[in-house]
């Protein structure tokens, strides 16, 4: 033993095995910690709306947004319409009005006319319940999808945002540099009884606590499980 690490030896050379990642138990400890943290915005709307719809266009509008906006324009824009077809009566206009200032807002009031035209002439007016048909909507990709599947449907789905990819890695259990990848290596690895809960707790357990830069590893109630990969400075 060194440094409380087995050795083993390889090729000759003595080297540290690492340490495996119970993420049972981590994800037990994060799930206590995260109750006293907002729930972000796309999960506030499936609770109180249910409604796939509303879940999908909230998503759509949260990318690269803060949740702050995302909320303040999903309640402006659902105010006004709130189904495929009441969207679809609204002028252009209107509805880059309501979703302003989401980033790319523009672009995402064509996106959203052109998920409701879809979904219309192909669906019936509802949110279609497979991968393959979501990411044939435009602007919908994996992310979108995922949460889709897992919030609104409750079906196993692992929804991998730049949290999600950031402190998967982080903690060490998968080893990856994109959030597509991070996905395919947790459908390999996560236990399937986690994947819908994953992004719930990771998300805002990253928004306040594990963040990008300096992340708040005082306050972690998971720091001395934790090996810190690519932090280079915490507080």
């Amino acid at each position: 033993m060194h440094g409380g690490l087995p050795l083993v030896i390889l090729f000759g050379v003595i080297v540290k095995k690492k340490k495996a990642i119970q993420i049972n138990a981590i994800l037990r400890c994060l799930k206590r910690e995260v109750m006293a943290l907002k729930v972000p915005v796309v999960g506030v709307i499936a609770n109180e709306t249910g409604d796939p719809f509303q879940v999908l266009i909230s998503c759509l509008l949260s990318l690269r947004t803060r949740d702050e906006t995302t909320a303040a324009a999903s309640a402006r824009l659902f105010r006004l319409a709130n189904t495929p077809e009441a969207i679809l009566a609204l002028r252009p206009k209107q509805i880059e009005k309501a979703i302003y200032p989401v980033s790319f807002y523009r672009n995402k009031s064509k996106q959203i006319i052109g998920i409701c035209m879809r979904l219309q002439s192909d669906y019936g007016g509802k949110v279609p319940k497979s991968m393959d048909a979501l990411l044939s909507l435009p602007g919908v990709g994996r992310k979108t999808a995922n949460l889709v599947l897992s919030v609104a449907y409750g079906l196993p789905a692992i929804c991998v945002d730049i949290h999600v990819h950031r402190i998967s890695n982080r903690i060490g259990y998968i080893e990856t540099t994109t959030p597509d990848e991070s996905e395919g290596a947790l459908r390999e690895k996560l236990p399937k009884r986690h994947w819908i809960t994953y992004n719930d707790i990771l998300v805002p357990f990253g928004q306040y606590i594990c963040k990008p830069i300096s992340p708040f590893c005082s306050r972690c109630a998971i720091e001395s499980k934790c090996p810190k990969v690519g932090v280079e400075k915490h507080r």
